[in-house]
């Protein structure tokens, strides 16, 4: 009995012991706002090696399995929470037609990052005033708290590193500054991953690209991707409401055979045509080489892969082909109004040619009367 009194003694002090350790199998990446619950079969276990006293009680393998939280679990959300570190958010807007990039500069000149090229139809102002939750952005060495918006001369603007809560702050500059405010606003989102230990300088995934390092050549790259695709959104929108225009147009012709356009209505969707197209390939520059990708094959890959991630070529290919649609439908209103006025002119001619042929035997028949 003292000797099983004295083991009993033995195995309360251990397993007291125990209660207050917190196991930690595996060392996470970083601190985990979820704890693993606690379980009196993984204190059974840990007290088999420093008995030698049979014990009673009986250990249920089943019962472990069955945690709360196994092993595989945790591994599985260990690995999604490394795939979220380091992503540094990307937000993409169209906001407007035109921005004064001169006047934008001049107002914020202490946050201008000097430029790398010669294009001008763009600014990157940097922000390191304060302090950012996002971690990851190593521009020039740790300056994770910097914040960074490349603003386009055609209305875009690129954020990076920038909170949702933020963003208004950000986008009220570029307001003050801009002309032709949209009354919806365009948004794109997107992310870019950095891993100093990547073998190749960039590489592809999901929503994302993950490259060696983000400085601020890459941001502009980047951003210039971003803001051309979302310009080009808003361009293809604009057709897209002019096609369906004309095809209520053409609807209303098949059941009444003519329409009711006036001239000045289709000369002003001649017009919006023609600017949107002029707008997508002088503004926007999508088929302008990027110079700093020029320069630098990295820079290169990373302007090529964007392109075509965000299908800039083909759709631009279907906003042609929508235009040439539209331009076929304007040549065949402007043939049927021209007609209409044709017509319009063959009878008024016709009218004035009566009226004086009347006038004409009028005085024939006066002067005939007139004479004994």
């Amino acid at each position: 009995m003292g000797r099983w009194r004295a083991g009993s003694l033995l195995l309360n002090h251990v397993a007291t012991a125990s209660k207050s350790l917190n196991p930690n199998f595996s060392r996470p990446l970083r601190p985990l706002h979820t704890s693993l619950p606690s379980c009196p079969t993984i204190h059974l276990l840990s007290l088999r090696p420093f008995s030698a006293i049979p014990s009673r009680v009986s250990v249920d393998f089943n019962e472990l399995d069955s945690g709360p939280l196994s092993f595989d679990n945790r591994n599985e959300f260990l690995a999604k929470e490394d795939e979220e570190t380091g992503k540094i958010p990307v937000k993409a807007y169209f906001l407007c037609t035109s921005i004064n990039l001169k006047s934008m500069q001049a107002e914020n000149l202490s946050n201008v990052v000097p430029p790398s090229s010669r294009s001008s139809n763009y600014i990157a102002l940097r922000y390191c005033d304060f302090p950012s939750e996002n971690t990851g952005l190593g521009v020039k060495g740790n300056l994770s708290s910097c914040r960074y918006m490349v603003v386009f001369q055609y209305g875009s603007a690129v954020l990076f590193n920038i909170e949702d809560h933020e963003v208004e702050t950000y986008l009220d500059t570029v307001r003050r500054h801009a002309s032709g405010l949209l009354q919806e606003m365009r948004k794109d989102d997107y992310a870019v991953k950095e891993k100093p230990l990547l073998v190749e300088d960039m590489q592809g995934g999901p929503d994302y690209i993950v490259l060696k390092t983000l400085d601020t050549d890459g941001i502009r790259i980047i951003g210039s991707v971003l803001g051309q695709s979302i310009a080009l959104d808003y361009f293809v929108s604009q057709i897209d409401g002019m096609l369906q225009e004309f095809a209520d147009i053409n609807r209303g012709m098949e059941k009444t055979g003519t329409f009711t356009m006036d001239k000045k209505k289709l000369l002003q969707l001649v017009g919006k045509a023609n600017s949107n197209l002029a707008d997508v390939i002088l503004k926007v520059g999508l088929f302008e080489r990027s110079e700093i990708a020029w320069r630098d094959a990295k820079y290169a890959q990373i302007y090529e892969y964007l392109r075509e991630e965000y299908e800039v070529t083909q759709r631009f290919g279907n906003l042609d082909f929508k235009l040439k649609f539209v331009e076929h439908n304007i040549h065949f209103l402007q043939e049927v109004l021209q007609n209409r006025k044709s017509d319009l002119l063959e009878w008024c001619i016709i009218g004035l040619l009566t009226i004086e042929n009347v006038i004409s035997i009028y005085e024939i028949v006066r002067d005939s009367n007139a004479v004994p």
